[in-house]
């Protein structure tokens, strides 16, 4: 394919061009920072086993993509550990909603509902099939999602655990106490979001300390994160994560412009004019679920994110890989050295390992070199 000028750039210096919307600049020092282009793909169908991986390999991923909806037991609390999980591990949270709808119904369904996306979710993603207006109804909602955020009343409550005595056996407690932490849900007062955090379901409770803080924000309403030459980060990764900043309450879309499975729709007119939309929307769409990258004018810099990612087993390299659904796997190396992709999306070949957080790495440092060959970094 022709060479542009996001290819050969590193994640760095593409976070701190005037064309990276807000969010995707956060994302991509993230992703530079952190050293990983790898997402993992959570489908899953409990909250238990969602909120367990999310946290087993969240030091290895940038990004973690949901399908709400396909979890049995999703409420409020399922979104609220997420995004807990998310601020600690440091990544983002991108539902794979797939939005096609007319511009009324899809502001309803990104922002109400039993699912509530706009809340807890950075990313979403959307087919252009209903045309511009698709684009421009969700970035609407989004803008309002963020405005409100940015001039709620927010309150935590939180209970903390009653302090062991020195020799960890309370005489009050029977031997069956309960030693799990749950979270308890988001709760709307007055058409206020009052978040409850985690605490122990133990029966005994300490002090209960309550912090309302209202924020009046004047900023933008789609803040850019502070850019930082690419030479200031030779910092160790902790510090680097701390001078970076949690993930601003900013909100993004993708546009399916390709997919993985074979027989797919998308002809080249249909993508050329996704690509087209993109374009008219920069600050509201951070790129593209694609195969390749879509990137060809000068101002481009959308993200591409791809799906369809395996690695062979060990010892079984080369071998060709698929399902008996439709489903084409490519590797890291395959779709970010050659196809020019910035993001792998990797599901059941680390959901179904029997050690997820090593198959995670493996995914992680498999599309790490990849990406540092197509940069000329080791040359």
């Amino acid at each position: 394919m022709a060479s542009h000028p996001t290819l050969t750039s590193s994640y760095r210096a593409r976070a701190n061009l005037p064309t990276s919307g807000p969010l995707a600049s956060y994302l991509l020092s993230l992703i530079s920072t952190k050293q990983t282009n790898l997402c993992l793909s959570a489908d899953v169908e409990t909250s238990a086993e969602l909120l367990q991986l999310a946290d087993a390999v969240g030091d290895s991923i940038c990004l973690l993509k949901t399908h709400c909806d396909i979890v049995t037991d999703w409420t409020d609390r399922t979104s609220q550990a997420l995004r807990e999980i998310a601020r600690r591990k440091r990544f983002l949270i991108f539902e794979d909603r797939k939005f096609a709808d007319i511009g009324e119904t899809v502001q309803k369904q990104y922002t109400s509902g039993h699912h509530r996306i706009a809340l807890w979710a950075e990313i979403t993603n959307a087919h252009v099939l209903p045309g511009p207006a698709i684009v421009t109804a969700l970035e609407k909602a989004a803008e309002a999602t963020i405005a409100k955020y940015n001039t709620a009343v927010h309150t935590e409550i939180s209970a903390s655990p009653r302090t062991q005595p020195p020799n960890g056996v309370d005489e009050d407690e029977e031997d069956d106490t309960v030693d799990e932490t749950v979270i308890e849900p988001p709760m709307e007062v007055e058409n206020e979001e009052r978040r409850l955090s985690a605490k122990a379901t133990d029966r005994k409770q300490s002090v209960v300390s309550v912090t309302t803080s209202i924020s009046m924000r004047t900023e933008s309403i789609s803040p850019r994160p502070d850019a930082h030459d690419e030479d200031t980060f030779n910092l160790d990764t902790a510090t680097e994560l701390l001078r970076l900043g949690e993930v601003p309450f900013l909100r993004s879309l993708l546009l399916l412009a390709e997919m993985s499975s074979e027989g797919h729709l998308m002809t080249p007119e249909y993508q050329k004019k996704t690509v087209e939309i993109a374009r008219s929307h920069r600050e509201f769409v951070m790129g593209f679920i694609a195969q390749r990258s879509l990137n060809s004018e000068p101002d481009d810099n959308f993200i591409t994110m791809t799906p369809g990612c395996q690695l062979p087993p060990p010892g079984q390299e080369g071998k060709k890989l698929g399902d008996n659904l439709g489903q084409q796997y490519n590797t890291p190396r395959k779709l970010i050295l050659e196809q020019g992709c910035d993001i792998i999306i990797v599901g059941r070949g680390i959901v179904r390992a029997q050690d997820r957080q090593s198959e995670a790495e493996r995914y992680r440092k498999a599309a790490w070199v990849a990406y540092e060959e197509r940069i000329g970094k080791n040359q």
